[in-house]
């Protein structure tokens, strides 16, 4: 089978840091994914919440082959025409008011919060500053995203870390209120936990931490990483709530599979933090990347993306509470729009996933006990009605 050749060289080639499934994937069509030896798999993964318009939409694969006949780097010495078209784009979805571009959603949180110390630096007049971080968060690996990481087993390797990082409990305002002092210059936070467990903040404790930091003159910042760029019925989760963050981190679904990121400052925070020299990246904002932004959001807009996961949730998340009532190994379901958990009891959720995979089911897990569904934002019905056939096999 190719499949074992190409698992074996792969082993011998690449370092060991993933535990991979014992699939080779080749090639995709719509919201099918086809490994070296033909088998089809229905995917529920979307590359981890990345693949928003699933796999080989023409207009999208267009705009990536005109930009490679044209230009594919020029560094930030130079403007381009992709970078300002995206850049204007994420602002109309955001309301927000000034964007900077990277290459994955850990360089976005690192650029989040250098902008937020150089926010408190410039007010102050010193350094020295605090930032409140949520237990069971994920931000990323680099040193800094790892040191806001609210999970003990993904830092204690590597510290110490960035100092001055206090961790509050998601979900409970008093505790992150007991953080607070006159050092604090951040409180971090996903709209949505999603390797914790799939979380949704609650609208009180999201609209007490916004009034928080009004207050105090706190920079908010909201991961959008995962939860972001329609995946729950809005451009961004933290649309839903009413509450506007500071800065927003993206990333994911941003470039449909292009690695690409950004951190995005509201007015307050873009003329009052970083300046010329403070930070910068080679390959942040190349033509390429922002070529296959700019199309996402042509595509998200002409397609109505946004609107078609709004109308279609209630059918997933309704199928999803049917599997729930009928299969006692699950506990509950939670979610937002088509970023949905299943609390799995009394088997491994590895146990699940694998299963899942034999039967050409591709969906992931997130913390310890939850099976995680974050589908391309292009299913239909039938795709929600195969998964439910899949998955009630496999359990």
């Amino acid at each position: 089978m190719k499949t074992n050749k190409a698992i074996e060289k792969s082993e011998e080639n690449i370092l060991h840091t993933y535990n991979r499934f014992q699939i080779v994937l080749d090639k995709g069509e719509g919201v099918y994914l086809c490994d070296v030896d033909g088998k089809k798999y229905l995917d529920f993964a979307a590359g981890i919440a990345v693949c928003a318009l699933g796999y080989s939409n023409e207009e999208y694969k267009q705009a990536l082959k005109d930009q490679v006949d044209k230009l594919m780097h020029v560094s930030n010495l130079y403007y381009n025409d992709p970078m300002t078209e995206a850049g204007e784009k994420v602002l109309k979805a955001s309301g927000m008011s000034k964007v900077f571009f990277t290459n994955s959603g850990t360089e976005a949180i690192e650029g989040a919060l250098k902008a937020a110390k150089r926010y408190a630096y410039n007010k102050a007049g010193h350094a020295g500053f605090e930032v409140i971080a949520m237990n069971h968060s994920f931000h990323g690996r680099s040193v800094g995203a790892l040191s806001v990481t609210g999970t003990a087993h993904y830092r204690e390797p590597f510290e110490p870390l960035m100092g001055g990082v206090k961790f509050a409990d998601y979900n409970d305002l008093e505790s992150v209120k007991a953080q607070v002092t006159d050092k604090t210059c951040a409180i971090i936070m996903e709209t949505v936990q999603g390797e914790g467990g799939i979380y949704p903040a609650d609208p009180e404790f999201l609209k007490g931490v916004r009034q928080l930091c009004d207050e105090k003159d706190i920079v908010l910042i909201l991961d959008e990483i995962q939860c972001g760029m329609g995946r729950t019925g809005n451009y961004f989760a933290w649309q839903e709530y009413g509450v506007k963050p500071d800065i927003m981190t993206c990333a994911k679904a941003l470039g449909n599979g292009v690695p690409v990121g950004a951190f995005v400052l509201n007015e307050k925070l873009a003329a009052n933090s970083l300046e010329p020299g403070d930070h910068g990246t080679t390959y942040g904002g190349n033509p390429f990347v922002c070529a296959a932004v700019s199309k996402v959001f042509d595509i998200f807009e002409k397609d109505k993306i946004v609107e078609h996961v709004r109308e279609l949730s209630p059918y997933l998340e309704q199928k999803l509470d049917e599997l729930v009532d009928k299969h006692d190994c699950l506990e509950t379901r939670r979610g937002k729009g088509f970023m949905q958990g299943l609390v799995v009891t009394g088997r491994p959720v590895g146990e699940i996933v694998n299963k899942a995979i034999s039967n050409g089911l591709l969906v992931i897990s997130a913390g310890s006990d939850v099976l995680r569904l974050v589908p391309p934002l292009v299913i239909e019905k039938e795709h929600i009605d195969e998964m439910i056939q899949k998955l009630e096999q496999s359990l």
